[in-house]
């Protein structure tokens, strides 16, 4: 039996363990067959990467392990929103911040307030941070060294809680 028919049928011979552990990860079993077929296919086009002094299973399971991390932070990535409201309306808020009461939406408002007199090198890098972006991509976006970034989101932050301590 050559190499590449050896590979294909430890592969297959892999498919049970892989499909439960799919399911482990995503708890859904369209999404564990989905995963389960992402990595079949990734395993197979990167055959020729495969060392064979390597743990064959240890390699397989690290690929699909690999790939719903990818998935999982494209899908958060995807549902980040950058609030671009005048007054910062539609910002992440969590669902129970205290909206509902008139001290919570006094409190956001003046938050909001505050961030707005924010000079555009502080509330810009703030805002996105506060939105989901990572550091990176902030300083990406904005053309900045990553430094920067998180210099100016720790100054917001501190001066926020500054501002703010009464509330705490």
């Amino acid at each position: 039996m050559s190499a590449k028919e050896t590979f294909k049928s430890r592969l297959l011979g892999l498919q049970g363990n892989l499909l439960n552990f799919a399911y482990q990860l995503t708890t859904n079993r369209e999404a564990a067959e989905d995963l389960l077929q992402d990595t079949t296919l990734k395993a197979l086009d990167n055959e020729d990467k495969y060392v064979d002094n390597v743990n064959f299973k240890g390699w397989i399971f690290t690929i699909m392990r690999n790939i719903f991390i990818n998935n999982y932070r494209q899908t958060v990535r995807k549902a980040t929103v950058i609030d671009q409201t005048e007054d910062l309306y539609h910002l992440n808020v969590c669902q129970d911040s205290g909206l509902d009461t008139p001290d919570g939406s006094i409190a956001v408002k003046e938050i909001t307030e505050a961030i707005k007199e924010f000079s555009d090198d502080y509330r810009i890098p703030f805002s996105m941070h506060v939105a989901g972006y990572k550091y990176q991509e902030i300083a990406d976006k904005m053309n900045l060294p990553l430094g920067t970034v998180k210099s100016r989101i720790f100054f917001a932050r501190q001066r926020l809680q500054t501002m703010f301590a009464a509330y705490r």
